[in-house]
């Protein structure tokens, strides 16, 4: 069992940053591929980036490549996205998700078995 716990959101302006912190627990966070996902109002949950268990490897959607990067810290069962230039556009919930894969990395929404309740990030134009 995994329980995740993100925080950093808030309000922004356009071209603003801000950093999302992934806290897990238990002892078995390095064994888990770790993504971010983001649902706007109306709109269904997208795949933002994600990162294998050692952090070697690293996936963007396209939406944010060059803008945002994933990261992790297996000492402190913390991921993170770090989010530059961000767009009105960006406004959303965003979750951080927990998948067993060994050394890959997934988009798949449905690969993920545990789920942080998610922070709001709000970009104002």
């Amino acid at each position: 069992q995994v329980q995740l716990v993100e925080s950093g959101g808030g309000l922004v302006q356009a071209g603003g940053s801000l950093r999302l912190s992934c806290a897990a627990s238990g002892r078995t966070f390095s064994s888990y591929a770790m993504g971010w996902f983001r649902q706007a109002p109306g709109k269904e949950r997208e795949f933002v980036a994600a990162i294998s268990s050692s952090g070697a490897r690293t996936y963007y959607a396209d939406s944010v490549k060059g803008r945002f990067t994933i990261s992790r810290d297996n000492a402190k069962n913390t991921a993170y996205l770090q989010m530059n230039s961000l767009k009105p556009e960006d406004t959303a919930v965003y979750h951080c998700a927990a998948a067993r894969l060994g050394p890959l990395v997934t988009t798949n929404v449905g690969m993920y078995s545990y789920w942080g309740q998610g922070t709001q990030v709000t970009v104002s134009s």
